[in-house]
């Protein structure tokens, strides 16, 4: 087992990620939290193995003295929800965008908002020594919590301008991907004055309808959905519903860098900071230099990304709009935290001036191209992230090395880096040429493939 990558812990379920690790981190987390908090909230996505892994973690948490409150089937955003409400801390059970043999687990505190790298490097600490299990009629009670998801959506029709997406009448063509987003979403923006139309809104831990990730090439039925229902906007969620993804009112996907680009646009000031990670792109870098605004850049994850929005608002800062270009994107002043149905509202609020096409055309003058390389040992691992050090050393470009390697052109960047959640190296390039950013892209690629080879 993996302990807190970018993102909580991921693993395939029952041989990377058992019920006795997620007993083992559960435990760990209750001890830490338990210095202020005697409960803590639990709650899981749709995936097969969810009922499984959150029942060993109740146990855990329950072996070490903390009472749980058991959530059921919640999105990621509701969970945190219901912690800052009541002031406990959660755990959730959840992969997000992996496929549905994996899962994984998220930590949250009493304030709903992801724990910091130095309280999850305490809890991986705890995790070395064998846990102080309490006496037996000490144990915490565990007790099942219902409504959640409706106090969920309550919370986030008072926190939109409910007015002004209703009085769009916007159609909204949602895919949940049978994640935990079905149970909330649609009668979300039912809620908010939309006509609702959905595909795979089916919760299924199979999810047979498409895979997890809200990427162009698993959403493919979602712009056709568009198109047949004349919808304004497309909105795709990944497993635990904390991701939004759009296609325009022609069924055209959106990408994620433009989405975000937009939404900052509408957010940022003279003086404000966006955080976001080190694949960042230039759409972003220029909407924070119109605005007269600063970008700061993280290591990929939002773990990373929330660690760093807390650092600098403690130094002062006013960040209005952080995230990354994978739909996560992340409103301080609500949340510190990734919320789908709420990235999804403030998309649909800047609909009511234009369509979705017009929102993000500003920022479609660049292409980008993502590939994913699997390996199975350490030791391809290793050959490849050689590679990518030898492809850096010899490039005509300065190299970013937060998070991998990026080299930047004048005209383009690439970035090569190992995933935090699944075991494949990450290759991103961007230029406002497609052809520039796909042979970027394919010449570092071709150095990792090569060194996969040479090891396999």
């Amino acid at each position: 087992m993996e302990v807190f990558g970018s993102s909580g812990v991921r693993g395939i379920a029952l041989e990377e990620l058992r019920p006795a690790d997620a007993m083992a981190v559960a435990q760990a987390a209750g001890a830490e939290f338990a210095a202020d908090a005697d409960r803590v909230a639990v709650g899981r996505d749709t995936r097969e193995t969810g009922e499984l892994l959150a029942g060993a973690a109740s146990s855990g948490l329950a072996s070490v003295g903390c009472g749980v409150d058991r959530l059921g089937v919640v999105p990621t955003p509701s969970l945190q929800a219901y912690c800052e409400r009541e002031g406990v801390p959660g755990l959730m059970v959840t992969a997000s965008h992996n496929p549905p043999e994996y899962n994984g687990i998220k930590l949250c505190g009493s304030d709903g908002v992801e724990l910091t790298l130095e309280t999850l490097e305490r809890i991986e600490q705890r995790l070395d020594a064998d846990p102080e299990l309490v006496p037996w009629d000490e144990t915490g009670e565990v007790a099942r919590v219902d409504g959640v998801n409706r106090r969920y959506r309550a919370e986030l029709l008072e926190a939109v301008d409910r007015e002004r997406i209703a009085g769009a009448g916007l159609t909204v063509a949602l895919d949940p991907g049978h994640g935990a987003g079905a149970l909330t979403s649609p009668e979300f923006f039912r809620q908010l004055g939309c006509r609702v139309v959905t595909v795979n809104a089916q919760p299924d831990g199979h999810f047979p309808g498409r895979r997890p990730e809200p990427v162009a090439a698993n959403l493919a039925d979602l712009g056709r959905l568009v198109r047949a229902a004349d919808a304004d906007v497309g909105i795709a969620h990944d497993g635990d519903a904390d991701r939004a993804i759009f296609f325009d009112e022609r069924g055209e996907f959106v990408e994620g860098d433009a989405a975000l680009a937009a939404l900052a646009a509408a957010e940022l000031g003279t003086g404000d900071v966006v955080v976001s990670a080190v694949n960042a792109s230039q759409r972003l870098v220029d909407v924070a230099d119109a605005a007269g605004a600063e970008l700061r850049l993280t290591p990929i994850g939002s773990t990373h990304i929330i660690t760093a929005i807390r650092k600098f608002t403690a130094e002062g800062a006013s960040i209005p709009v952080a995230g990354e270009g994978n739909g996560g994107v992340i409103f301080p002043e609500y949340r510190t935290a990734r919320d789908g149905a709420y990235t999804a509202a403030r998309f649909c609020e800047l609909l009511a001036d234009q369509p979705a096409s017009e929102v993000v055309a500003a920022y479609d003058g660049y292409h980008n191209v993502r590939h994913n390389v699997g390996y199975e040992t350490d030791a391809q691992r290793e050959a490849m992230i050689d590679a990518i050090e030898a492809a850096a050393a010899a490039a005509e470009a300065p190299a970013d090395t937060i998070d991998g390697y990026r080299l930047n052109y004048d005209d383009a960047w690439v970035l090569a880096r190992p995933s935090g959640t699944e075991p494949v190296i990450r290759v991103y390039a961007e230029a406002a040429d497609a052809d520039r950013a796909a042979d970027l892209a394919d010449r570092l690629l071709e150095r990792i493939e090569d060194a996969k080879r040479s090891v396999a």
